[in-house]
């Protein structure tokens, strides 16, 4: 589990991963980054508390490098990956045990189930479980069980993290994707299972979002550069949302300034300007839909949405021309979190 100012929710996420029951033994490794919110003395009070706890350092603060760390100091056969942000269902680590001898796999996961408790956090937890907020990969709701491209977290046999490497560490956001495109190179199988579910709780404010985000596609980007076509088709929607909305601009200021008028105006008016107008269409459709909370939550919603993609796609846009560089998760940092009841 790598760790950084993650102070209001490592505790409940340490609870939820030594409350497994398994029948083999059992260890959890905290990577931990250099918190300002007082992470790091929690992490220590609680292996004080607990021997299964071991603790290495990750004073890079990078999730791959921390993530190498820790499996770099355990001891056992399968590497159960885990977040300082999420909440493991009861039964987590055996199902997935015997879900990896079932289907002979090397790595399984299965859903991140996104929850919230202000209407915020709520409104943006919806949109996760959507395929409208997050483009419908399998992790994020689907009910089929099957091979997948990458595995949300992962359990993950030792012996193929050997033989394929680790983590990259110079990849700082999408590091499970590609290590999963290793696998599956290597003649590996990476597995879905639905029955798998992992509690995910959001970033809490706009701003947080909006970096996470940003960040995040800026290593997509990044891995578009690298990669090339064995992305999938859904990461080009965002960077396209912004540039219809960059060339609407354009099109607005042509047209006030009496640069582009009469019929060609009226043409590029429908082609820019229409696909905007379902989008918003979308947007209000998706924020007024039965179950989408009460009046604040749908407000959020209707922000929150459009900050997801447009800042994705504007991450997206600059890891492709330039490529992410040192680009980090701006919203792990420099926070200071209130303990949670």
């Amino acid at each position: 589990m790598p760790v950084l100012n993650e102070r209001a929710y490592l505790e409940h996420a340490i609870e939820s991963v030594l409350a497994q029951d398994v029948d083999v033994p059992t260890e959890l490794v905290l990577a931990l980054g250099p918190s300002n919110d007082g992470t790091t003395e929690l992490a220590q009070r609680l292996a004080e508390q607990d021997e299964r706890i071991r603790l290495v350092d990750n004073p890079a603060a990078h999730i791959p490098v921390g993530l190498n760390a820790a499996i770099r100091a355990s001891r056992y056969s399968t590497i159960v990956r885990v977040d300082a942000h999420s909440e493991l269902s009861a039964g987590y680590a055996a199902r997935a045990l015997r879900t990896l001898e079932r289907t002979d796999s090397a790595n399984v996961g299965g859903v991140m189930h996104a929850e919230g408790r202000t209407p915020f956090q709520k409104a943006v937890a919806r949109l996760y479980n959507s395929p409208v907020g997050l483009g419908g990969g399998a992790y994020h709701g689907s009910s089929q069980e099957g091979e997948a491209e990458s595995a949300y977290l992962g359990v993950m046999r030792r012996e193929v993290l050997d033989e394929v490497g680790l983590f990259d560490e110079s990849i700082r956001r999408g590091e499970d994707w590609e290590l999963n495109l290793r696998i599956r190179q290597a003649g590996h199988r990476v597995w879905f299972d639905p029955e798998l579910s992992v509690t995910y709780w959001p970033r809490e404010s706009w701003i947080r979002l909006a970096r996470q985000f940003r960040a995040t596609g800026a290593w997509r980007g990044e891995l578009v550069r690298r990669f090339g076509r064995r992305n999938g088709i859904r990461y080009f929607a965002p960077p396209a949302l912004v540039l219809l909305v960059l060339l609407a601009l354009v099109t607005g200021i042509l047209q006030l300034t009496g640069v582009l008028g009469g019929a060609v105006s009226l043409i590029v008016s429908l082609l820019v300007y229409a696909p905007l107008a379902l989008y918003l269409l979308l947007v209000l459709g998706v924020a007024l839909a039965p179950r989408g909370g009460g009046v604040r939550q749908r407000l959020w919603t209707t922000l929150v949405l459009p900050t997801m993609h447009l800042s994705w796609g504007i991450g997206f846009l600059g890891g492709v021309l330039r490529g992410a560089r040192d680009t980090v998760d701006a919203s792990r940092l420099g926070t200071r979190n209130t303990p949670l009841p």
